[in-house]
């Protein structure tokens, strides 16, 4: 053996792959396994942890009973202490110490930052990561009664009025429709499509924003403690939450508390005083602590955006209302009969910061605190499109919105410009295609900065209501964008399909309300449209019903110019996803005796008949097709 094979077979994680508990309790003793392939070259093995500033080393031993025909397990078992157990792994070789991180392997000294972690007390979601999610923008799903609809000139709001559009209509832009041009889907309208999302694979939903609100996206609330009547109110919601938890599906909703609309109720109390000698005498009502107000009247807002005032987490008065009192805004919706599973929070990044005031790091671990106090298993999801590495370490967000990690560089990959640089004219024409070996250093480079439990239950996207879709993209072909769709589904995560794109939904790629055209409920009669949706299917159903791609171990294995394989993989099997943008044929080698699989062992194709597994001179090679991405699993050959 070489001894480089020897270095690419190591591999470790904080998953139940290779830590007796991944979720434990402090002062437990947790068993910790790292494998390798047999050889000659390693003498001792060495956990190296770090627990309250200290630095312990625990001298490891050999697992027979782990080991297999071809990997040996080492072990040992400290007492974790910390809230955050963080460690490496030493090497003592023939040719020197070799040093293992969640990041990768050194002849050197590594820093800590991107050590393994496993958190101690740590509250998980423990449903999110057998979860398929499905995006909905509820105005443009559904219409479940019309009697609800908003009715052309129905009211005003900053200056214009609402239309009420045709279902068939295409979405406009601000410019024209001023989101405020309705289709009237509502939330009786979701329910009567469970049948079709639960057949789809469908297993947690996610909605935009569903508070009181005169525009179409609703994320300028006029009142958090009410539900919008023209989606059906407070009972439909309650219907749809029993209607969602009897098929044994999740319900997340989407709010915005870093600014409400300048018409809320809260703000209307705020910005008006019944006399000039109360502003005088300095009697103003609460809610003037509520935002940002200056001398001369004028206001902090979102963005600059007038109609959006920020909220002030400098008041206490207003911590109790949005998540500390038992009836506070976030609590409201974990009772019943509402009983929501999760919440995603819109800005997240912008959330108790700006220029005047940063609280943001201490309100973000307050709302945990309160709302886990309520549900442990509550889901709390940020919108966050960067590096939110510091955020996701256990005591904050329990998952970003998995756009830097995930879709950025997937619809890079697939031809798409990256949705932050296209915003400059200079980067947007200056960044070369996006390769598989960046792909992979993408991807690795968040990974590796998260602790090992969060990285399963990140929120995995490709479309939401924010970007254009990829499919509708110039010069994106629909192969790419299957390829990056396996690529969504098979990493360490849970999987969001945005509505609509099961059947490749119509969408204009030169506006951002483009990708929030209304369902096409006639989409048996395309063709593409079905094609497309079996591909989802097929896809979402791989995706729930193998354990490897729900709580698996990951590892990249090769990735070049065009072409990337990685394995997600348990102590009992291997799923290899190969994804290849190339224009020939490619072939790559699968390196099986790293998971204990001989050349021998049966394969199953899982997705992807172009994917064809060959052997040659006792070695096993996945042959993928132009533009084509597949998956595919073998078996142990210690558990065959």
């Amino acid at each position: 053996m070489e001894f480089q094979s020897f270095l690419d077979s190591i591999y470790s994680d904080s998953s139940a792959n290779f830590v007796s508990n991944p979720y434990p309790v402090k002062g437990q003793r947790v068993i910790f396994s790292i494998r390798f392939l047999k050889n000659d070259f390693v003498s001792k093995v060495f956990l190296r942890a770090k627990e309250f500033g200290v630095e312990y080393l625990y001298q490891m031993e050999k697992s027979d009973k782990k080991s297999g025909n071809l990997l040996e397990y080492y072990e040992a078992s400290p007492t974790v202490k910390d809230k955050r157990f963080c460690y490496q792994f030493y090497f003592v070789t023939d040719r020197g110490i070799f040093y293992y991180t969640q990041n990768r392997i050194t002849d050197y000294i590594p820093d800590e930052a991107q050590d393994f972690v496993l958190l101690v007390d740590y509250k998980a979601p423990s449903w999110v990561g057998n979860s398929v999610f499905y995006q909905i923008f509820p105005d443009r799903f559904c219409n479940g009664r019309e009697d609800l609809n908003v009715k052309s000139g129905e009211y005003t709001y900053q200056g214009f009025s609402p239309t009420e559009e045709k279902w068939d209509l295409p979405s406009q832009p601000y410019e024209k429709g001023h989101n405020l041009d309705f289709r009237n889907g509502d939330l009786y309208g979701i329910i009567q499509k469970l049948d079709y999302l639960q057949e789809l694979g469908i297993n947690a939903l996610y909605l935009n924003p569903i508070f009181l609100s005169p525009s179409v996206h609703k994320y300028d609330a006029l009142d958090y403690f009410k539900i919008d009547p023209h989606l059906g109110g407070q009972e439909a919601l309650a219907e749809l939450s029993a209607e969602v938890h009897k098929r044994g599906m999740k319900l997340m909703l989407d709010i915005s508390i870093n600014h409400t609309s300048n018409e809320a109720v809260w703000f209307k109390k705020a910005s008006c005083l019944e006399e000039k000698s109360q502003a005088a005498a300095g009697t103003f009502p609460k809610e003037r602590d509520w935002y940002f107000f200056k001398p001369d009247g004028s206001y902090e807002c979102w963005f600059g955006v007038k109609t959006m005032p920020q909220l002030n987490y400098s008041s206490e008065s207003l911590r109790d209302e949005i998540y500390r009192k038992k009836d506070s805004v976030l609590k409201k919706w974990l009772a019943a009969p509402y009983n929501i599973d999760g919440w995603r929070f819109d800005v997240a990044d912008c959330l108790a910061r700006n220029d005047t005031l940063d609280v943001h790091a201490e309100v973000i671990r307050e709302i945990r605190r309160e709302l886990k106090g309520e549900k442990e298993d509550l889901y709390l999801l940020a919108e966050e499109w960067q590096d939110c590495s510091p955020d996701l370490q256990g005591d904050a967000w329990d998952s970003t919105m998995n756009y830097f990690g995930c879709g950025r560089p997937l619809r890079e990959f697939a031809g798409a410009k990256d949705l932050y640089l296209e915003r400059n004219e200079i980067l947007k024409d200056s960044a070369a295609p996006l390769t598989a070996r960046q792909l992979a250093a993408r991807i690795s480079q968040f990974y590796s900065r998260l602790p090992g439990a969060l990285q399963n239950q990140l929120f995995n996207l490709m479309d939401s209501h924010d970007v254009v879709r990829l499919h509708t993209v110039k010069g994106v072909n629909e192969d790419d964008v299957k390829m990056a769709a396996v690529l969504q589904f098979t990493l360490p995560g849970s999987p969001s399909l945005y509505y609509g794109d099961e059947i490749f939904l119509s969408g204009d790629n030169t506006f951002v309300d483009g990708c929030r055209d209304p369902f096409d409920w006639n989409w048996e009669k395309s063709e593409k449209a079905k094609a497309a949706r079996g591909f989802y299917k097929k896809l979402i159903w791989v995706r729930r019903s193998e354990k490897a791609l729900c709580q698996g171990s990951f590892k990249i294995l090769f990735a070049d110019d065009d072409t990337i394989l990685y394995s997600r993989f348990t102590c009992d099997e291997v799923i290899f996803t190969a994804a290849s943008k190339s224009d020939e044929e490619k072939e790559i080698f699968l390196p099986l005796e790293q998971f204990d699989i001989k050349s021998d062992c049966n394969s199953e194709v899982l997705l992807g008949e172009e994917i064809i597994v060959k052997e040659k001179d006792k070695k096993s090679y996945i042959k993928i097709k132009p533009h084509k991405a597949g998956i595919i699993k073998f078996f142990s050959s210690s558990k065959k």
